[in-house]
């Protein structure tokens, strides 16, 4: 125990070092008990030391040293800011491996319904697909060890592992009548950015770049921009909800596809005793024309935040969607003993104009930070939405927020305020999310995994014997008809633990209709095609359709305005 003790205070001294730059510098104010003493790194490894010999002397149970020194970690960033974090060692290669675009595992998206966890869709080109999983296979086991009470999270830590080392999975799948077990071979599986690119209208194209910054996004991006413009694509829609962020260097390249050489992207500014700021302007050998519309949500943020507000304060571009999350800071990845590691916020970020991308955490609460929107922001959608009712034509591209920031004049005149994220220049809801709706996709699912394995009298031909990959489905394949629609009703009916009945469904049918031909979808042809599906029906997507005629208007207003140099 005291072994272990000694690395656990040598780690946390070196943690303290570097989360600080503490080494023989004083830090903070002095107390009004303690006038004139300074507080030094000494006295901090020092008085860490003496509660731990307490802890390790005294305390009447067993101590987990690790957990505690985690907790002594993530409490001390925590007081920093909200995006300062410890991570185990586990905890840091997933990280890596996110920002590498590619893990070690079998190629599925996993799904937590309420008795279990499911396989929603198969990976092309993967070990699962290849060894014959499917769309809803409940998973039951993972090399021995009962997984039916498992999170999703824990069923892909033990799906994961080393490259080439088998996995044993066993899985309940509807129309048999015993486990099946599968033994699979780990490898390679690609974490794409872009998830879903295709010619969503005539002449106009869908780039979804909704799985973070990582090594590749731009040169997914390129490949994506260049396959769609092969198939006639004049007018672009960039989706950015939902993407957390990721590579600073990867925001640069992909704003760059859209702005002109030399001008802003952003600036980093960071601690002034040692830094300057830094700007990074655009590198872009080709840069597109074409009209351009980005969709951002509140889950928007960091890296997606950067590309919006660069298109936004040059007028590239029109942004559509919810306010942005609003994550300005700055994270360095930093090495620790042992394979942990640890993000430190060491800089700002600023839009090419000057705002400050950053939301206020000042009340120190993580719960308020992360899973509540500001009243400013409440305020300002309602008073966007106010504005468009009055006009008729499309909304001019100046957003009406409560400020939380400086006002900043962009190019073609717009105003915007900064410290509370980007706000769009169209604000547009998201279909609305209840409890009954809820209900109905869980429904929907549990359905459709009776459908796909030819388990619903009269309707055999939607039985799905593989998963067919890179097709892009037509409105004739597996429609949503009434008698789909009667059978649905019907499983309602005869399974009472979906919680609903045929008449709760009755004014929701549009909804019930949607939700049941992406799943059936995503089980025939994987996730992307059942996201196509969404998107058909997505007001956020429909609205930035709408929207590219000014897109156009607006760049064509900023050709000849002066550029910021």
């Amino acid at each position: 125990m005291r072994n272990k003790f000694g690395i656990v205070a040598v780690a946390v001294i070196i943690v303290a070092a570097i989360v600080g730059g503490l080494s023989r510098r004083s830090i903070g104010k002095p107390s009004s008990a303690n006038a004139g003493v300074k507080t030094t790194a000494e006295h901090i490894e020092s008085d860490y030391q003496a509660a731990l010999t307490i802890i390790d002397s005294n305390y009447a149970g067993e101590v987990d040293y690790e957990k505690t020194t985690q907790a002594a970690i993530q409490g001390m960033l925590w007081t920093l800011d909200p995006h300062s974090n410890y991570f185990t060692r586990s905890e840091f290669q997933k990280l890596k491996e996110d920002q590498d675009s590619r893990f070690f595992g079998i190629g599925v998206s996993i799904l937590q319904h309420r008795d279990g966890v499911y396989i929603q869709s198969l990976v092309e080109n993967t070990p699962a697909a290849r060894g014959g999983l499917r769309y809803g296979d409940r998973i039951l086991e993972v090399d021995g060890k009962d997984a039916k009470d498992w999170t999703s999270a824990e069923v892909s830590k033990n799906v994961r592992g080393e490259e080439g080392v088998p996995v044993r999975i066993k899985i309940e799948r509807v129309g048999s009548t015993t486990p099946l077990e599968f033994t699979i071979k780990r490898a390679g599986v690609s974490q794409p950015s872009i998830r879903n690119a295709f010619m969503v209208r005539p002449g106009v194209g869908y780039v979804g770049l909704t799985g973070g910054f990582q090594h590749k996004t731009d040169e997914e991006l390129s490949e994506a921009i260049d396959k769609l413009k092969a198939q006639g694509m004049r007018q672009l829609v960039l989706d950015l909800r939902g993407n957390p962020g990721g590579l600073l260097e990867q925001a640069i390249k992909v704003s760059s596809r859209f702005i002109p050489p030399g001008q802003v992207i952003t600036s980093v500014r960071g601690r002034t005793d040692y830094e300057t700021e830094n700007v990074y302007r655009s590198i872009g050998n080709e840069t597109e024309k074409f009209p351009l519309v980005v969709l951002i949500n509140h889950n928007s943020a960091s890296a997606s935040e950067i590309v919006a507000g660069a298109i936004q304060d040059h007028g590239r571009g029109l942004v559509v969607g919810q306010t942005s999350f609003g994550k300005g800071l700055v994270q360095k990845v930093f090495h620790l003993p042992f394979g942990s590691g640890l993000t430190l916020t060491t800089a700002k970020y600023y839009t090419p104009y000057g705002r400050s991308l950053q939301r206020d955490y000042s009340n120190g609460s993580l719960y308020d930070y992360y899973a509540r929107h500001d009243q400013d922001e409440e305020t300002a959608e309602k008073s966007n939405e106010q504005q468009q009712k009055s006009q008729t034509a499309t909304p001019t591209p100046t957003p009406v927020p409560a400020p939380t920031g400086p006002a900043v004049t962009t190019a073609a005149g717009r105003v915007f305020y900064g410290g509370g994220g980007i706000t769009p220049d169209i604000i547009v809801k998201p279909l609305a999310a209840t409890t009954l709706r809820g209900r109905i996709a869980e429904a929907a699912f549990y359905f459709t995994r009776e459908l796909a394995s030819g388990q619903v009298s009269g309707l055999e031909d939607y039985k799905i014997e593989e998963t067919r990959f890179g097709y892009n489905p037509r409105p004739n394949d597996y429609p949503i008809t009434d008698r789909v629609i009667e059978a649905f009703r019907a499983f309602l009916q005869r399974d009472p633990q979906q919680g609903l009945n045929p008449a709760q469904i009755e004014p929701e049918l549009d909804f019930v209709k949607l939700r049941l031909r992406d799943e059936i979808i995503t089980a025939a042809y994987a996730g992307d095609a059942g996201n196509r599906v969404l998107l058909d029906s997505d007001p956020q997507v429909l609205r930035a359709l709408e929207a590219l005629p000014e897109a156009r208007r607006l760049v064509e207003s900023i050709r000849n305005s002066p550029s910021l140099g």
